[in-house]
């Protein structure tokens, strides 16, 4: 185990915790338990909490405890729950006005739609980009945001899909469906019209 998986299975056990106590408690420098930290707080694991002060002199300890991130949520198994119990009867057109409003595109040339849509898109995480195609533009998912639940309800893919369509008012085919979407991205080609 790392000395890195070390701190975060102690501030999973014991949190919130300071460097000095982490660095007590595992038998290691506090200078290398902070430097652990900042690494780990910079890839969204660890967060600060709270400055406690520190009974009287020195300056005042800062507390960590592991992120949201770290911690994890139970939205797959929710997700998974919905979608299943929908099942054919989900309405794809209403899930994905729902999630982009494409009413605010409406008045827009394709250019600014396509902008504004790859704008909202990387909001929603989905690191998307375009690019020129000889059959039209492409837009590209740089990573599926359901990738945890992804091969159970291939219909996101059909959603996306859709979301693309009703934003930018033109047909959309889906080129690839990457099989292992944490890893790579997702091509969409659609015609100009």
């Amino acid at each position: 185990m790392t000395s890195r998986q070390r701190v975060l299975n102690h501030l999973g056990k014991n949190r919130p915790a300071s460097a000095r106590e982490i660095a007590r408690a595992l038998n290691m420098s506090a200078p290398t338990v902070r430097h652990h930290l900042g690494v780990l707080a910079a890839d969204g694991l660890v967060e600060m909490m709270e400055i406690r002060p520190r009974g009287g002199r020195g300056r005042p300890e800062k507390l960590y405890s592991l992120s949201q991130t770290a911690l994890g949520d139970n939205l797959p198994a929710l997700t998974n729950a919905l979608l299943g119990a929908a099942g054919s009867r989900l309405n794809l057109e209403a899930v994905a006005g729902r999630i982009l409003d494409s009413s605010q595109f409406s008045n827009l040339p394709s250019p600014k739609r396509l902008s504004l849509l790859i704008e909202k898109l990387n909001e929603m995480h989905y690191q998307a980009r375009w690019e020129a195609g000889a059959e039209g533009p492409r837009v590209i998912f740089g990573r599926c945001p359901y990738a945890r639940v992804i091969d159970g309800h291939p219909v996101l893919c059909k959603m996306d899909a859709v979301i693309l369509k009703m934003t930018l008012a033109q047909s959309v085919t889906q080129t690839l469906r990457n099989e292992a979407p944490a890893r790579g991205a997702c091509p969409f080609v659609f015609q100009v019209k």
